[in-house]
């Protein structure tokens, strides 16, 4: 009987291609992942955002809320939902009006997404409000113990602290207390938070009321709030900063620089709330609806001392903070 012929196996040449397959598969697959990762919902992104700075003490980086889904977030904001406000420690969840408001975040916006009814909003109040300053405080802005200053989004009134005070001292005299009364009288009626900074030079002082000058220009920014609050502003609208002698205008070097540096900020923060247009119709009269006179000087942005200050408790507390260097 013959012998069978064992069957010849051929070779596959084209072994290769299913390897090859799984390897396209898995580069589809992890460029699929990389795409989805990286297209953001810019809404979701926004409202999440805002809730993180909201839940740990800062100020709100949107002014339009965007709306995710088809139901509205809690609260209401001017016409569009609002972001979810997680509770302070106090137990409530309203804004700081002590703080820069969310309106400096449109600022480094592109102009298409800005919101420009409410900045404009808040700049026509902001000069209605520094015209008044200007005229109730004429005399002393003609003698230059008092310059007022206008930006976008607040107001400065820097106020020489030696019309105020005594060498070493953070009790208001007679004459101390009348000129913030002018001034008192007109921030009462208007809803901005104001922030009081208080400056000096750098001679250093050492005493048992004022260890460093830290506490000096504190004690004398706690001054001018506590006559404020005297005077009818709302406590929960103020807010007061110690500078010391960190936050120089001029060189302590001369005389004269050091006069310049002894002073208190007051900062009349724009207002993004709705309550802006409601000035026009009662508290400011029409005949003080005219822009900002020619000679106010203003600035071209936002200056670095203008910080936002820490969050007051509740009860009417005047929250503070000392800040040396930055």
């Amino acid at each position: 009987m013959a012998r069978r012929k064992p069957h010849e196996e051929h070779g596959n040449h084209e072994a290769w291609a299913i390897p090859y397959a799984d390897l396209m598969t898995l580069l589809l697959a992890f460029f699929v992942v990389m795409y989805a990762i990286s297209s953001v919902n810019e809404g979701k992104y926004r409202v999440m955002a805002d809730a993180l700075t909201t839940a740990f003490g800062g100020a709100p980086r949107t002014v339009s809320q965007v709306q995710v889904g088809n139901q509205q977030l809690q609260g209401g904001g001017f016409d569009s939902p609002a972001v979810i406000r997680a509770p302070s420690m106090t137990g409530g969840a309203t804004a700081d009006p002590t703080q820069l408001p969310s309106m400096a975040s449109q600022m480094r916006m592109p102009v298409s997404m800005r919101n420009t009814e409410q900045l404009q909003r808040a700049e026509r109040q902001l000069a209605r409000i520094a015209t008044r300053l200007t005229e109730a405080l004429a005399p002393l802005v003609k003698r230059g113990v008092i310059t007022v200053r206008r930006t976008e989004l607040w107001i400065e009134v820097e106020i020489n602290s030696d019309i105020l005070f005594g060498t070493g001292s953070a009790a208001l005299g007679a004459d101390a207390r009348q000129t913030l009364s002018k001034l008192a009288e007109v921030l009462a009626d208007t809803p901005n938070g104001v922030r009081v900074e208080g400056h000096t030079d750098d001679l250093p002082i050492a005493t048992a009321l004022f260890p460093s000058n830290w506490e000096l220009s504190a004690a004398r920014a706690a001054s001018v709030v506590h006559l404020f609050a005297d005077h009818g502003i709302q406590p929960q609208r103020l807010a007061m900063v110690g500078y010391g002698q960190f936050r120089p205008r001029e060189s302590n070097a001369l005389a004269e620089g050091r006069n310049r540096n002894r002073r208190v900020m007051v900062i009349i923060l724009a207002d993004s709330a709705a309550t802006a247009d409601a000035l026009a119709d009662g508290a400011i009269s029409a005949s003080n609806q005219t822009p900002a006179p020619q000679g106010l000087p203003e600035s071209s942005g936002a200056s670095a001392h203008a910080r936002p200050a820490s969050a007051g408790g509740a009860g009417g507390a005047i929250p503070a903070v000392i800040e040396g260097v930055h």
